[in-house]
């Protein structure tokens, strides 16, 4: 077992110059020169990202509420939780909130928060927030006009299984899945 303690703060990398590389609709890239902490120089590519929420929502029955979509970077269909990223300003409850109805045509009643997870930490600073939902309401799907997906429902325990398994190929969805483990 690995405690961070002061140690683990001591190691650290100071910004001397970034430039913009790409200004994009989703993310931004930069490259920054870094000070190491034996002096040395070194440059680090970085992505910036707003950041986004995943939810994993399960209804009455038991039944786990997930997206199947076509994902462009990895060329495949992929399930998914509801997810999306957070618009100016937005706090991460309201943006799953929206996230939910949008692609699930739900609304939840009970939420909790399951914490913020770093995606690729390495080369990108983005943030996910986590969420499990419940006590669902049926209300309509209102997907953005170039969102194309199929609400995909199972039994939270076929879910559970995906997960330990390595059914779910998409690190956001598997976490969550096992997260929720104690509250269904």
């Amino acid at each position: 077992m690995i405690l961070l303690g002061d140690d683990f703060l001591r190691h650290f990398e100071k910004a001397l110059d970034s430039s913009s590389v790409y200004e994009g609709k989703i993310i931004n890239v930069f490259r920054d020169e870094v000070l190491l902490e034996n002096g040395a120089c070194a440059a680090r590519e970085v992505v910036r990202h707003k950041g986004a929420v995943a939810v994993l929502a399960v209804d009455k029955n038991g039944e786990a509420f997930f997206v199947r979509q076509f994902r462009y970077p990895i060329g495949q269909e992929i399930l998914e939780v509801p997810a999306g990223k957070l618009e100016g300003g937005e706090i991460p409850l309201e943006c799953a909130r929206r996230e939910l109805l949008e692609e699930c045509g739900v609304a939840a009643e009970s939420w909790t928060e399951l914490g913020p997870i770093y995606t690729s930490p390495g080369f990108c600073d983005e943030v996910i927030w986590l969420f499990f939902a419940k006590d669902l309401s049926e209300k309509g799907q209102h997907l953005d006009e170039d969102e194309f997906l199929d609400i995909v429902k199972m039994p939270f325990a076929e879910a559970l299984e995906k997960a330990k398994s390595g059914c779910f190929r998409d690190g956001k969805t598997q976490l969550a899945v096992l997260r929720c483990a104690e509250f269904v």
